[in-house]
C-alpha cells in the first residue's frame, strides 16, 4: 500500500500551519486553534493511507435515489431501496479494488457492510471506494450524525438531488453554500431526470446551477476546475455512462485526496483570518516613538530641569562678572532674608502623583498605538507586554532625574572669555577705587588739587563695572541657552532610553511574534492548485463564482458542518 503524497505547494502549507499553531499555543485559545488542529491530524491520518484509493460518499435526501445510484454504479443491488423511509441507516460502502480496509475502518464502517461490485466494472473504476450515506434530512438525529462524521472524512462527494428538492433550503445552507470552497470534489447530479419533459429538466438543470452558482460554488465549464453538475436518471441509466466516466478519470488523477485537504486547509485558514489578519497597518512608526519619548521626558520634568541649568548658568555669570558692589548687595539681601539660601522643598506628593500618572499616561497611549488594528489576542499581547514592562518604571525615571539633577548642579562650564570679563571687571574697580583714594587725598591735602581727573577715574569705573556687566550677560544667554537644551537633552535621552528598554522593547518583541504567525498564516492562506498540477475535468456544468481563487476561501471549514 502506497502513501498519498503531497505536493510541495500543499506540503509547505500543513508545514505552515503546523508551525502557526505551536506558535499561537499561548496567545489563542483551544477553541480557535481546533478546526486547524483537525485538519492537520486528518491530513497525517490520510497521508498513511493508501494513494490508490479514492474515497467518494454519495450523500442526498430522503427519497433522492441515492441508493438507487449507488445500486447502479456497482451495477448490482448492494444497499436497500424501497418506499419505506429512511431506507439507508448506516453508511455503505463498496470497493472496486483491494487494500481499502484502512480507509474504511477510518470511515468506522463494519465488515458486514462493506460490499464488492459486479466483476465487470472493476477495471472502469478501479481505486474507487463508493460510500452510500444516509438521509441528511433525515428524522433521525443518528442518521444526520454519520452523515456529518463521514462527510468530515471522505476525498469527494456526490450530491444526489431531484426536481422536487433540488432547491431545498436545508441543503443549501447547512451542506452546498458552506463547502463552496470544494467544488473540485465536488459533483452535484439531478437525479429522476426521466420523470421530466426535455424543457422541464433543461430549465430545473439552470435553476440548480444558479442556486449553486449564489452558494459561491465555482462550476467546473471548458476544463477549469470546479463542481460538476449532470443530469442523470439511476433507474433508466440516462447520464450513468458519462457520470462513470468522470468518475473513472477523477479516481485514475489520483488527486482527490489533496484536492480535498487544501480546501480544509483553506478553510482552517479562513477560520483563522480574524486572529492573524490586521485591519490595517500595525506596529509603532519613528512619530509614535518620539511622542512617547516627549511624554516621558515630561513626566520626568525635562524642561524644568533645562530652563534651572540656564538659570543657573546666568546666575554662575552674574556671580563672576558683576560688580563688587552689587555682589556685596545680593550677599546682604541673601543674608537679611531668612530661608532665601534654604534649597527648594522636595516635590510634593500630588506632583508626584502626577508625574506618576503622566508616565502611566505615555505608556497606555504608546501601547494602544502599537496594538492598533492587530487582532484581539495579539493587541491583548501587546498591551499586557507594555504594562508588565512599565513596571518600576516612574522609579527608574526619578533616579534619571535625580542623576541629572546632580550632573547639572556640578560647576557650569565657563567660556573662554570669562577671565578676561573678571579682569575688565576687576579693572573698572581698581579704578574706580583709585579714583575714590585721589579725591581722598586732594580732600586731605596728600595731593594738589584737582577734581576733574579723579572724578573721571571714578566715573570711568562706575559705569564701566556695570557696562562690564552687562555685555556679559547679554554674552552668556547663547551659552546659558546651549547649556539647557544640552541638559534637557540628556535628561530626554536618558528618559527615551529607559523607555525604551523597559516598554517599547518588549512591544517590539510582541509585534516581531506577531509578523512571524502572520507569514506563517499567510503561507497557510496562500492558494495550492498550481501546487497539486492539473485539474479534474468536469461535465454539464455552467460557469459560477469561483471560491477558492488566490487565497482565503470564504464561508468553508470543511465537508462536516460541525466544523463552520
Amino acid at each position: 500500500m502506497t502513501e498519498v503524497e503531497y505536493g510541495g505547494g500543499l506540503r509547505h502549507r500543513l508545514d505552515a500551519l503546523r508551525e502557526l499553531v505551536g506558535l499561537s499555543r499561548t496567545r489563542l485559545d483551544d477553541d480557535t486553534l481546533t478546526e486547524a488542529g483537525r485538519v492537520l491530524g486528518e491530513a497525517a491520518t490520510r497521508q498513511r493511507l493508501s494513494s490508490r484509493h479514492t474515497v467518494v460518499a454519495i450523500a442526498g435526501a430522503t427519497g433522492s435515489g441515492k441508493s438507487t445510484l449507488f445500486n447502479a454504479l456497482a451495477q448490482v443491488p448492494l444497499s436497500e431501496t424501497g418506499l419505506r423511509r429512511p431506507t439507508t441507516s448506516a453508511p455503505i460502502a463498496c470497493a472496486w479494488s483491494e487494500g481499502a480496509a484502512g480507509l474504511l475502518d477510518r470511515l468506522a464502517i463494519p465488515p458486514r457492510l462493506r460490499r464488492r461490485p459486479l466483476a465487470g466494472g472493476a477495471e472502469e473504476l478501479s481505486g474507487l471506494v463508493l460510500v452510500d450515506l444516509p438521509d441528511h434530512d433525515s428524522a433521525m438525529r443518528k442518521h444526520r450524525d454519520q452523515v456529518d462524521r463521514v462527510l468530515a472524512l471522505v476525498d469527494a462527494v456526490i450530491w444526489v438531488v431531484d426536481p422536487e428538492k433540488y432547491a431545498d433550503a436545508a441543503l443549501h445552507e447547512r451542506y452546498l453554500r458552506p463547502l463552496a470552497g470544494h467544488a473540485e470534489v465536488t459533483f452535484v447530479v439531478l437525479n429522476q431526470v426521466d420523470r421530466l419533459p426535455a424543457d422541464a429538466a433543461d430549465q430545473v438543470l439552470d435553476d440548480l446551477r444558479r442556486l449553486l452558482d449564489e452558494d459561491g460554488m465555482a462550476l467546473g465549464e471548458h476544463g477549469d476546475p470546479g463542481a460538476t453538475v449532470l443530469p442523470i436518471s439511476a433507474l433508466t441509466g440516462v447520464g450513468l455512462g458519462e457520470l462513470r466516466e468522470l468518475l473513472g478519470t477523477f479516481v485514475r488523477e489520483r488527486t482527490a485526496a489533496a484536492r480535498r485537504l487544501s480546501a480544509d486547509v483553506d478553510a482552517a485558514a479562513h477560520g483563522l483570518r480574524g486572529a492573524y489578519v490586521a485591519t490595517g497597518r500595525t506596529g509603532l512608526d519613528e512619530r509614535a516613538r518620539e511622542e512617547f519619548a516627549d511624554r516621558l521626558a515630561e513626566a520626568v520634568g525635562a524642561d524644568a530641569a533645562g530652563e534651572a541649568a540656564e538659570r543657573e548658568w546666568r546666575r554662575h555669570a552674574g556671580r563672576a562678572c558683576g560688580t563688587p558692589w552689587l555682589r556685596l548687595w545680593r550677599w546682604y539681601e541673601r543674608k537679611r532674608v531668612p530661608g532665601a539660601a534654604r534649597p527648594a522643598d522636595s516635590i510634593p506628593a500630588e506632583e508626584e502623583l502626577t508625574a506618576r500618572q503622566r508616565v502611566e499616561h505615555a505608556v497606555r497611549t504608546v501601547a494602544d498605538e502599537a496594538a492598533s488594528g492587530l487582532p484581539a489576542p495579539w493587541s491583548q499581547a501587546v498591551r499586557e507586554a507594555a504594562v508588565r514592562g512599565s513596571e518600576g518604571l516612574p522609579e527608574a525615571l526619578d533616579e534619571l532625574a535625580a542623576r541629572e539633577a546632580a550632573e547639572t548642579g556640578k560647576r557650569p562650564l565657563r567660556p573662554a572669555w570669562w577671565p578676561a570679563a573678571v579682569l575688565a571687571q576687576a579693572s573698572m574697580t581698581l579704578v574706580q577705587i583709585y579714583g575714590g583714594l585721589w579725591l581722598v587725598g586732594q580732600i586731605v591735602g596728600v595731593f594738589p588739587p584737582g577734581l576733574v581727573y579723579p572724578a573721571l577715574l571714578m566715573l570711568a569705573g562706575i559705569v564701566g563695572g556695570p557696562l562690564v556687566e552687562w555685555a556679559c550677560t547679554a554674552a552668556v544667554r547663547g551659552p546659558a541657552r546651549r547649556y539647557g537644551q544640552d541638559a534637557r537633552r540628556r535628561l530626554r535621552e536618558a528618559a527615551a532610553g529607559c523607555g525604551r528598554a523597559m516598554v517599547l522593547d518588549p512591544v517590539a518583541g510582541e509585534l516581531m511574534r506577531y509578523r512571524e504567525v502572520r507569514e506563517r498564516y499567510a503561507t497557510v492562506a496562500g492558494g495550492t492548485r498550481t501546487a497539486l498540477g492539473g485539474s479534474r475535468g468536469a461535465g454539464g456544468g455552467r460557469g459560477g463564482r469561483g471560491a477558492g481563487d488566490g487565497g482565503v476561501v470564504l464561508g468553508v471549514t470543511g465537508f462536516s458542518p460541525r466544523h463552520r
